[in-house]
Order: structure tokens, then C-alpha cells, then sequence
């Protein structure tokens, strides 16, 4: 897969995930063993969407950069690193039982994302 396509993908999946945990957070969260009691937790929901989004806009700006360039190892650092951070907090949320149910699954997503990051770093080297 050359960095386009991973970038676009990579985009696109943050950017769904995003705009879902905006509008319908009632009910992806219940899936993953929380509640939403009140429009605090709403909100907070919605507030994550800021950064989900972000790098799906990020991966979306840099999917035409050069292929093996400075620029595009940099990016796909910065998307290991994020995703590994997802690996590690979703991680957390299990072992404290604030996931359950099918909290698995976010681990498991991050997991994914961060070997596919690394798998696409070190052909871009």
C-alpha cells in the first residue's frame, strides 16, 4: 500500500470514529461499557472529536506527501506514536473496568493501526 492510500484510510477511520463519537455518543458508548450520564459526559464525548478529527485533517493534508521523503516518515512517526498512546490508554480502561463489553475492540483497533504504522514506516525508510 503506498503512503496515499494508507494516509487516506488512516484518515478515513479516524474521521468516522470522530464524527460518531460527536453525533451519535449515546450510542457507541454503551458498546464500550459506559454510561453518558448527563450532557457533561456528552460533551466530553464530543470534545475527543476534536482530536479524532484533527488527525483524520492531518493524514488527509500530508496523503500527497513524497513517497520515502523526510515528511512522510515524520507523519507516519507521529501516527505510530498516536496510535501506540491509544494501544497503552485503551489498555488502562480495561485493566481499571471502565471497558468492558466490547472495550476489547479498542486496544485491538489501536493494536492494528500502530502495526500497520510501523509496517508503512519502515517501507517508507
Amino acid at each position: 500500500m503506498n503512503t496515499k492510500t494508507f494516509l487516506t484510510t488512516h484518515g478515513i477511520i479516524y474521521a468516522v470514529f470522530g464524527l460518531g463519537l460527536f453525533f451519535i455518543p449515546n450510542l457507541l458508548w454503551p458498546n464500550y461499557g459506559l454510561e453518558l450520564n448527563d450532557k457533561y459526559a456528552v460533551f466530553l464525548s464530543q470534545h475527543t472529536t476534536i482530536f479524532l478529527l484533527g488527525i483524520a485533517i492531518i493524514s488527509f493534508l500530508f496523503r500527497t506527501v513524497e513517497e520515502k521523503s523526510i515528511y512522510a516518515r515524520k507523519i507516519l512517526t507521529g501516527l505510530l506514536w498516536t496510535n501506540i498512546l491509544g494501544v497503552i490508554i485503551t489498555l488502562y480502561a480495561i485493566y481499571k473496568g471502565i471497558f468492558y463489553g466490547f472495550g476489547w475492540s479498542d486496544p485491538a483497533f489501536f493494536t492494528l493501526m500502530s502495526v500497520l504504522s510501523y509496517i508503512k514506516l519502515k517501507q517508507n525508510k
